[in-house]
């Protein structure tokens, strides 16, 4: 049997170095980048340039290096084959795109995009590069399938920082929701099977977002803050308020979905607007309250055919939890935030080839029901195969 899986790992393997290498010309560089993308999904503690060149039995990082950051070839191609891998392995039509944001600490001034800003990860303000990125997640699994660096105004406005980082001239001041809007428009362009879209209240109390995904027919369930006003119920009052006006019979208990420690209940609540939000959508507020204690209640704007039933929208919800352990996953097991690099190129493509690494691992979980640790966090050390 782990004959088997081995083999399934390795043939899986060979597929995305061919996916990606169709897309770098030289052929000394195509082989610089299987040994990094074998390295990535070693099991090598850490993933910067330095351990993956020993991996790859490297003498120096050079190679690797040079392939992050001066290499002739185009990391945006390799994300559209990524989305492509990821519909034709995980694919679903009611699958489910997510946007969240990671930040990644830096030291110095020098990194594309470093800044003193509030980073989730560190939980406060701290000099960190933020990453706005989409998951992808259906019953077959999930993965994340773009990414895009925030760029502080004050970096935007300076043109030396901006030249040394090569940062393109082109690139303006993008709110994090706008390059979410710029994102998803580029799943729904390129055939992504999905029907939902969920993010934290960053992106949920963004009109331009929600009216994208409204025009282009797609079903929502975002997060929104307890101030935000609604009119709802012939009255217009916070979402906090109306979560008051709820009556009892209005709250069901509900999973909405499997975590670390079993079933994740909760009380929900959903209560639609008495008009259509277009022609065969219905838009609603989803109240979610903790068992535990119920004065801790979450709030969600949602958009959806009026056929659909609370279960979906509350499984939606709590799909949210994909991007986080998508972000936790991709940073243990394929190195997303261990990178030395300070390019704007540099900073795009090993995020790339670590998304496409991480889908990887992801698709060999997929096809297996049971599989040993080699199998699941990396090759077996003892392969020499490509």
């Amino acid at each position: 049997m782990d004959d088997l899986l081995a083999d399934d790992w390795h043939n899986e393997f060979d597929a995305i170095c061919e996916r990606v290498c169709k897309y770098i010309p030289r052929l000394e560089m195509r082989d610089h980048a299987k040994s990094f993308l074998r390295g990535l999904v070693s099991g090598a503690q850490r993933k910067n340039s330095w351990h993956l060149a020993e991996s790859a039995g490297y003498s120096r990082p050079d190679s690797l290096q040079r392939l992050l950051a001066q290499a002739s070839w185009d990391s945006d191609k390799v994300r559209d084959e990524l989305q492509v891998y990821i519909a034709e392995k995980l694919g679903e039509t009611n699958g489910v795109v997510i946007v969240d944001e990671t930040g990644f600490l830096k030291k110095g001034v020098k990194s594309a995009g470093v800044n003193r800003q509030y980073s989730g990860t560190a939980g406060r303000v701290e000099n960190s590069q933020i990453g706005v990125f989409l998951a992808y997640s259906s019953s077959r699994g999930s993965a994340l399938i773009d990414r895009e660096l925030y760029l502080p105004q004050v970096w935007i406005d300076d043109q030396d920082r901006r030249k040394e980082a090569k940062i393109p001239e082109s690139k303006e001041f993008l709110t994090k929701p706008q390059l979410a809007v710029s994102m998803f428009r580029h799943a729904i362009n390129g055939n992504m099977p999905f029907f939902w879209a969920v993010g934290d209240e960053v992106y949920g109390r963004d009109d331009q977002l929600r009216q994208m995904l409204e025009d282009e027919g797609k079903g929502y369930v975002l997060a929104v803050p307890c101030n935000e006003h609604y009119y709802l119920n012939d009255q217009i009052g916070t979402t906090r308020e109306h979560a008051e006006q709820l009556a009892d019979d209005q709250w069901q208990r509900l999973s909405c979905g499997s975590g670390t420690k079993g079933e994740r209940y909760y009380d929900w609540a959903l209560v639609a607007f008495q008009n259509l939000a277009k022609s065969g959508f219905q838009k609603a507020l989803l109240f979610r309250r903790s068992i535990e204690k119920p004065d801790e209640i979450a709030y969600y704007i949602c958009h959806y055919t009026p056929s659909t039933k609370i279960e979906e929208v509350v499984r939606v919800a709590g799909s949210r939890w994909a991007i986080e352990s998508a972000f936790e996953q991709a940073k243990q097991q394929v190195g997303l935030d261990q990178y030395e690099v300070r390019l704007w190129t540099g900073w795009y493509r090993h995020m790339t080839l670590c998304m496409f690494s991480y889908a990887f691992l992801e698709v060999v979980r997929s096809k297996q029901v049971s599989k040993p640790k080699s199998v699941v966090e990396g090759m077996p050390q003892d392969s020499k195969k490509n």
